[in-house]
């Protein structure tokens, strides 16, 4: 089977391994980051025209959203710990792996896709239930989440195809195919709200048609001959040195979107004692953080794969350069960012309130906290690239399980039952957590490079 590099590819490599850290960092990450900030502006874009049809539109799609990413959490962490290994190849020198490890991860993904397909779009509604969503929402909703999940299987294979062009350095393309998809998206969502008065499942119908956009063209990139990022049957393996590895790293990601966003689902349920609306309100909050925390995320995802394959090639010490440059750039944005929005809150809120003077406030109560937490994420999100470069899924399980499950839920609880707090608690409850798991990933990044200087006589 032959596994061959392209003249690109070739360059980047160099570049990674041997260029200046902030040149490779903000020419790999700064593409990836503008993405997911536009990303997320484009999401405020569609909860407003969600807006257009009811605010219990926004609730209900704030809502299915973390059950979205539940299920979602499959495809994306086995992108995401499969990327890691594909990075690391790279690095090495061992195409022929490359290939067979991109070859499986599309085959794992699509299998994988269909079957959840198969098994929950029959009982949708029973899921939605099973998930203690409000029965209010699940009426609102359950067409536009059986739709979703046809966008779900969808997502699994571009996952894939987004994950490979990272480990290539290819962050120009990913920045140009997502816009255009988002582009197509937001146009189709428009057309179907304002043209045609549809409701939610116009929504999720403009999201698979745009998905299905990007689908055709990874289909037609990936088939392309002798490249060792492309697809090839051949190349699928279900040895044992192929895919456990893969397995072993993507398990502990999986596990940890997937808990992640149930545990949000759980703080959307204890939400709902404040009413529906309350809901809505924490999504748009959420989804303002984003503008901040997406484009973090970014760097994140360039960043870790640029780890991976120093790591890969024995240059230890810019393994750790590219977790300093990220995090100084990471923790300088949310503290910029987050000034800017708050400086404009009042502005921004009355995109998303839907003319509703009590959503307007509900909005702007929660995010006054929420955004206090932009810095400690930036921390989390350089830790997160530094931990998922070095294999270390584990403890990026660990953070993040923590994020939820000790520092936002308990903490929630709490501030219902024993303070008087009210509706600020959601947005309190926001701040906290988002705050203790910066300091947390900090705390554990400083023992995992102590490790990594020992392992690898670093001074």
């Amino acid at each position: 089977m032959k596994a061959d590099l392209t003249k690109k590819d070739e360059i980047y490599l160099e570049k990674s391994l041997n260029g200046s850290m902030w040149m490779v960092i903000l020419s790999i990450g700064t593409p990836l980051a503008l993405y997911q900030g536009l990303t997320i502006l484009f999401t405020l874009l569609d909860t407003m025209m969600a807006a257009h049809i009811s605010g219990e539109s926004v609730s209900a799609v704030a809502y299915l959203a973390q059950l979205n990413l539940l299920l979602s959490s499959i495809g994306g962490g086995l992108a995401v710990g499969s990327g890691i290994l594909i990075s690391l190849a790279y690095g090495e020198g061992k195409l022929e792996m490359v290939r067979r490890r991109v070859s499986t991860l599309y085959a794992i993904c699509l299998c994988t896709g269909l079957v959840m397909l198969a098994v929950i779009l029959p009982f949708s509604r029973q899921f939605l239930r099973m998930a203690r969503t409000p029965e209010e929402l699940i009426n609102a909703g359950v067409r536009y989440f059986a739709v979703q999940l046809f966008v779900m299987v969808v997502e699994f294979m571009n996952n894939v195809y987004i994950a490979v062009e990272r480990a290539r350095g290819n962050a120009r393309r990913i920045f140009i195919l997502n816009m255009a998809m988002i582009i197509a998206k937001l146009s189709l969502t428009a057309i179907f709200i304002y043209v045609l008065n549809g409701g939610l499942v116009s929504i999720a119908l403009a999201s698979l048609l745009s998905q299905g956009m990007l689908f055709c063209f990874a289909v037609r990139n990936s088939l392309a001959g002798d490249n060792a990022f492309s697809f090839s049957w051949r190349a699928v393996s279900l040895r044992r040195s192929v895919t456990f590895p893969m397995l072993a790293y993507s398990i502990p990601v999986i596990a940890e979107k997937a808990l992640f966003a149930f545990g949000k689902t759980i703080v959307n349920s204890m939400c709902t004692i404040y009413g529906p609306l309350m809901v809505g309100a924490m999504g748009v909050s959420n989804n303002l953080g984003g503008i901040t925390t997406n484009p973090q995320n970014g760097y994140q995802q360039g960043a870790s794969a640029i780890i991976s394959q120093n790591l890969g090639a024995g240059k230890y010490k810019r393994v750790l350069d590219a977790f300093y440059v990220t995090l100084i750039v990471n923790t300088v944005f949310g503290g910029l960012m987050s000034a800017l929005e708050l400086w404009h809150l009042d502005f921004l809120a009355r995109f998303f309130d839907s003319g509703d003077s009590a959503f307007h406030e509900m909005i702007k109560l929660v995010y006054r906290w929420e955004a206090l937490g932009a810095v400690p994420l930036g921390v989390n999100a350089s830790v997160l690239a530094l931990l998922y470069g070095l294999g270390k899924t584990r403890l990026t399980l660990l953070i993040n399980l923590a994020r939820v499950f000790v520092f936002r839920i308990p903490v929630f609880w709490f501030l219902q039952h024993y303070t008087k707090l009210g509706e600020a608690s959601v947005g309190i409850v926001m701040m906290v957590s988002n705050v203790s798991v910066g300091l947390l990933a900090g705390g554990v990044a400083f023992f995992a490079i102590r490790d990594f200087k020992r392992k690898y006589g670093l001074s």
